[in-house]
Formats: structure tokens, sequence, C-alpha cells
């Protein structure tokens, strides 16, 4: 199965690639704008750069490490990378920009949903630190409802929940 995203609204459509031959066009109208676009069936070169077809825990772990989002409604796995200072995370929507964008049709994920804060302590070890950014579902963190300004330390392998999606966190590794 393979996924088109619509390229006025970002919604995504599902096919079977293999009732297909390399090099016919297909067109698809979208269900949620009516917009109608077409592609065409074949090898791509922008294959190498698509997130689900390399998905390597293991790239950003020199960095400020990274979140695993594990649960969506395309059930394939995600690894984002976290920077140093607030990282906002939501779910990902044309025109808006934040730090680390989850694609997903989760509408229980806001666009905003939490912030991930990441910085060093006196003994130069990375703190990361999960807050709740008013969101309507609310944060939970290991089953349990993050308040309203709180804030939580959270450590490698913590398991978060925004809207109907799972997220772990992937610390870097310290040197």
């Amino acid at each position: 199965m393979k996924r088109v995203r619509c390229p006025k609204c970002d919604h995504y459509i599902i096919f079977d690639e293999t009732k297909y031959e390399e090099g016919q066009s297909l067109i698809f109208v979208c269900d949620e704008c009516k917009k109608q676009f077409s592609i065409r069936i074949g090898a791509s070169k922008l294959n190498a750069l698509r997130k689900e077809e390399k998905v390597d825990e293991a790239e950003n772990k020199d960095a400020y490490g990274s979140i695993v989002v594990i649960e969506n409604a395309f059930a394939y796995k995600q690894v984002l990378p976290l920077r140093e200072g607030d990282n906002v995370v939501g779910r990902r929507s044309k025109g808006m920009n934040i730090e680390v964008p989850i694609e997903t049709n989760d509408r229980n994920m806001d666009r905003r949903h939490c912030i991930i804060n990441v910085k060093r302590d006196k003994e130069g070890k990375l703190v990361y630190t999960l807050r709740d950014n008013g969101s309507l579902c609310g944060t939970f963190l290991m089953n349990d409802l993050i308040g309203d300004r709180e804030r939580v330390r959270i450590d490698d392998g913590a398991i978060m929940t925004l809207g109907a999606t799972t997220v772990i966190l992937r610390a870097a590794e310290e040197q």
C-alpha cells in the first residue's frame, strides 16, 4: 500500500500500487477538499529522503536525542530529532511552523500540543522536561495526565501520549 498527500490540504489517500504498472498516471480526488490531482507510478528520486523509507533511531543519538512516533493513522514509524531549548511538538499542518511536526491525521493532537525542553545541567548532562501547551485533550506521561502548569522531567524511554498518538523519548548518548 502506498499513500499520497493532497497538495492542497495535506490529507493522505492510500492506494494499492501493485494494481498499476510503472509509468502509469493516476488521478485522485481528495475526500477532504475535493481537489483533483495526478501522480505517475514509478521510481521516485525522493525515496531516499522520505521518513518512512529511512528510519534510524541511532541517527540522532549524537545530537540532543529524538522522539519516536509509533502509533498513528498510518502505523508507520517516524523518528524526529530534538534540538537544545524548547521543542514544540504537534500535528503537522500546512503553514504551521513548529520544531517537531508529527505527520498524522489524529485530530485529537493539537498543532502545538506540548513542549519538550532540552538543556544541560551544571555537570553538562542533558535534561529533558515535558509540559503541556494548553492542548484540548491533554498530554499524558506513562498514562498520567500532566497538569496545566506542570513541568515533568523525563528520561530515555519515557512514553508520552498526545491525543491518540504514542511517542517515545530517545535521549542522546552522553559522550
